[in-house]
């Protein structure tokens, strides 16, 4: 079995499937399984229909999961990650693999594997993980594809200060194996309804504020909405990169009021931590620029502890 974290990204969904095509070439029977429910601009990756959702499968995913021999986990290090899927998750008594790039993994969770926070994503892991088993030759078009694009959203399109060296000796070499590359990108990005892009305008002139004395902008979205413009799920990704294009911002951050929680995001140029910033203030984590939290406040609440957040670190924002 191979399962991700909820709500997954290109990334999470990309490596998740790629590992999939892979493991199925060498005979074995695989189930992955997500979470949650996820974006459907993921749904052109080739084997996404037969991903189960644990919300909606959670019968059909236990039994799978009991007769599991080996889990492999993937873009995310500690179970609450997985929100439902959590308590099985520990309870199964298979081999746990884990293959993560985030911080602090919950190691004592896994039998093996690694959190590498040096590398660019999860799918680059999961390429190296085909290579190192020597099976390099078994990479094709179905499995490049997968991993490309989770490469391109984890690195920005390559412009992340992860994108080293090997990151682009690794597109070169799933590009050779026939990926259309520009149109993984567009089926990526290019890829959403009229109504975004209209909540988009709504919330830069209505939701966005800037506190240029912590060098720092927040998107605050109320759940009404998300009921007005009809977002679902995927639709408010990438949104919180936009304030950091404005000159002398440091810090962004959005939160959007959710059903059973307020959803923290963090983005952050430069020498500023938002992985601790999240586990400090909202139970979260991630990455050293982008991370994210949550809170059980109201959304006004959180607003709150949040401004009273920037006031502590006021000397790490300037």
């Amino acid at each position: 079995m191979i399962t991700m974290h909820q709500k997954p990204d290109a990334d999470a969904m990309g490596s998740s499937l790629g590992l999939w095509h892979y493991l199925k070439k060498l005979g074995h029977s695989v189930t992955v399984v997500s979470p949650t429910n996820w974006a459907p601009w993921l749904n052109w990756m080739l084997g996404g229909g037969e991903v189960l959702n644990y919300d909606k499968d959670r019968e059909k995913v236990r039994a799978a999961l009991s007769e599991t021999d080996l889990l492999f986990c993937l873009d995310f290090n500690i179970f609450h990650r997985t929100k439902n899927f959590e308590q099985d998750l520990y309870r199964a008594t298979c081999v746990k693999v884990l293959i993560d790039h985030h911080r602090e993994p919950d190691e004592p969770s896994f039998d093996f594997g690694v959190s590498d926070t040096g590398k660019s994503s999860t799918c680059e892991m999961v390429y190296d993980f085909i290579l190192a088993a020597g099976d390099g030759k078994l990479l094709d078009k179905d499995i490049s594809a997968c991993l490309y694009a989770g490469l391109i959203a984890d690195t920005g399109s390559f412009r992340f200060d992860a994108t080293t060296p090997a990151v682009h000796l690794m597109a070169a070499r799933l590009m050779e194996q026939g990926i259309r590359h520009t149109e993984i990108h567009s089926l990526l990005f290019d890829n959403f309804l009229e109504n975004r892009l209209r909540f988009m305008g709504h919330v830069f002139t209505h939701r966005l504020e800037f506190f240029y004395e912590y060098n720092t902008a927040l998107i605050a979205i109320p759940k009404y909405d998300i009921l007005k413009f009809e977002i679902k799920t995927g639709d408010t990704e990438g949104l919180v990169n936009f304030p950091l294009s404005v000159q002398g911002i440091k810090l962004a951050a959005l939160v959007i009021d959710r059903e059973e929680e307020r959803k923290w995001s963090f983005r952050s140029k430069d020498d500023f931590d938002c992985n601790t910033f999240a586990r400090t203030y909202f139970n979260g984590g991630g990455h050293f620029n982008a991370s994210g939290g949550g809170s059980k406040d109201s959304l006004g609440e959180t607003v709150t502890k949040f401004k009273a957040a920037l006031k502590e670190n006021e000397h790490l924002l300037q």
